[in-house]
């Protein structure tokens, strides 16, 4: 099977400055000139869509158990304990504890293909 291009790119080192798993790696790359002239790369602020403007049927419900991190999230829904950005992205928590530091909250879970911040 031939991957697409996208993918291939993510083994050229230096092609893609965050990996595909990234919350930064769509993110457009800025290019700041400074005065001697040397280019210095950055990472553009990356803005999220309000959360009011998600279908309802992106998400579903999770309630918070006792002991719960939002890594521990993060595996479970994704396997991946790294991707627990993606479920801090939808819902409206600006410190990702908050997701889980309270035990009996309901929070959003991205279903695959859907909510994407």
């Amino acid at each position: 099977m031939i991957e697409p291009y996208e993918s291939a790119l993510d083994a050229i080192p230096g092609s893609h400055p965050y990996p595909r798993t990234s919350r930064y790696h769509d993110a457009e790359i800025g290019v700041h000139t400074q005065p001697d002239g040397t280019e210095v790369r950055y990472t553009k602020r990356r803005l999220l869509p309000p959360l009011s403007d998600a279908p309802a049927d992106d998400t579903a419900p999770h309630t918070v158990n006792s002991g719960e991190r939002p890594d521990h999230l993060g595996q479970r829904y994704f396997g991946d304990p790294g991707q627990w950005w993606q479920i801090a992205d939808a819902n409206p928590v600006l410190d990702p504890r908050e997701l889980t530091a309270e035990p009996g909250r309901e929070i959003d879970i991205p279903l695959p293909g859907g909510f994407h911040g």
